[in-house]
């Protein structure tokens, strides 16, 4: 068997991964010209980081990202509405890694380079059409000035090509662009002393602000980390039209942050002073789709964002792309046809990603802010006459279970 996979991000190299440690053969197609380490910060939660320990990268993670100790959500004076353990210090298996998202991409394609060979990766590559017949699939590849530099047949054909997937529009050509529901994610990173335990994540704000803090790798000098922080704001309307592609990552301006950021005041770490010495940032729309009511069609699937883009909260975006990865080649290496398996990945993994996709516009974990800030705008004297500690474990907890991070379900998945 051999897979054509489209996209050379966190998703197509997991699955290249996985694949090749089943032995099935595949290649790896990506458009742009090489893989770089593109984007900011985020967290890989422990289910994922078990399948990705399951292939052996365990070591190189831990020496470019750092181990969540826990996760703190307050309101936007930092009041505390809950504290929880993150990782293994909450007991599961394997630990939560807070990562630069290209650093991480980094390692897994490290990974397939050694494991594939450079001669299954093809970059500047991008797909124009393909086409299916009983005996396989055949897809035609361009450069960026539109010249054919190579024709793929395989056995099947993965769309792992992200929330603008080139795939998912041949599949559904009248779809139209992602929904924004008009709030503007502002993103950097910057060598910052330690706050807290040095690996600590912190939510704080509700529905009209959100601020995102926590480290991602070792800083420049001992008691230091590159940190990583975020400013979620609501600044159109819902199904409002998403900027234009090419605006999807463009620097971002202290002018228009700085209205958001001066709500905030949080008692361990001067937040406005650390946005301020950020060199450079990029503003991002909030985006997603609707879930699909399919992603296989014959001999060709959907994987990771072209399957189930979804709002950033929940720390589930890349995850849920690796686990898509594991179930995939478990059920292509195991299946009596390819048409069959791809239809047995969709049957476990759609219902539960379109669910995530729901919660996460609900706002996901980060509702229990949301619902505090809803009830107590100017603050609180006692968190439990705002919202019950039983009320608040519901949210936080109940998305853990759905998402399928919660500490029974890892620690009982095999590896």
């Amino acid at each position: 068997m051999k897979a054509i996979i489209v996209g050379g991000g966190v998703g197509g190299l997991t699955t290249a991964l996985m694949l090749t440690a089943r032995g099935i053969d595949c290649e790896v197609y990506e458009q742009a010209s090489e893989i770089r380490e593109l984007g900011v910060g985020i967290n890989t939660l422990p289910h994922a980081i078990k399948e990705l320990a399951g292939l052996g990268l365990l070591p190189r993670l831990d020496d470019v990202a750092i181990r969540t100790h826990e996760l703190i959500y307050t309101n936007r004076f930092g009041q505390e509405i809950w504290r929880e353990p993150r990782g293994l210090e909450a007991g599961f298996d394997v630990p939560q890694f807070s990562i630069h998202r290209g650093r991480l991409q980094t390692v897994i394609y490290q990974a397939v380079r050694a494991r594939l060979g450079e001669s299954r990766i093809f970059t500047g590559h991008r797909l124009g059409a393909f086409k299916q017949d009983e005996s396989g699939v055949t897809a035609w590849f361009f450069d960026r000035e539109g010249r054919h530099v190579r024709t793929a047949t395989g056995d099947v054909l993965i769309g792992a090509d992200g929330i603008h997937s080139l795939v998912r529009r041949s599949l559904f050509p009248t779809e139209g662009p992602p929904a924004w529901n008009g709030i503007m994610l502002w993103r950097g990173a910057v060598d910052w002393p330690d706050f807290l335990t040095g690996r600590s994540m912190v939510i704080a704000g509700g529905m009209s602000a959100k601020l995102v803090i926590y480290p991602i790798a070792e800083g420049l000098a001992p008691g230091r980390k590159l940190t990583n922080w975020a400013i979620a704001a609501k600044i159109g309307e819902n199904n409002a039209t998403p900027p234009r592609r090419e605006d999807w990552s463009r620097p971002g301006r202290f002018e228009d942050i700085m209205p958001y950021l001066k709500r905030f005041t949080l008692p361990y770490v001067d937040a406005q002073r650390m946005i301020e010495a950020t060199p450079e940032f990029w503003e991002y729309p909030m985006c997603d789709r609707d879930p699909l009511p399919r992603w296989s069609h014959g001999r060709v699937t959907l994987l990771g964002d072209a399957a189930h883009p979804m709002y950033p909260v929940g720390s589930n975006g890349a995850s849920q792309a690796i686990l898509d990865a594991r179930c995939l080649a478990d059920l292509l290496v195991s299946a009596e046809h390819p048409a069959q398996a791809l239809w047995a990945y969709e049957q476990e993994r759609l219902p539960m990603t379109a669910q995530i996709v729901r919660m996460n516009r609900k706002g996901g974990p980060e509702g229990v802010i949301d619902a505090v800030e809803e009830r107590a705008p100017d603050g609180f004297s006692d968190i439990d006459t705002v919202l019950s500690f039983e009320e608040r474990k519901a949210i936080v907890r109940g998305y853990a279970s759905t998402a399928g991070f919660s500490q029974d379900k890892v620690n009982r998945r095999a590896a």
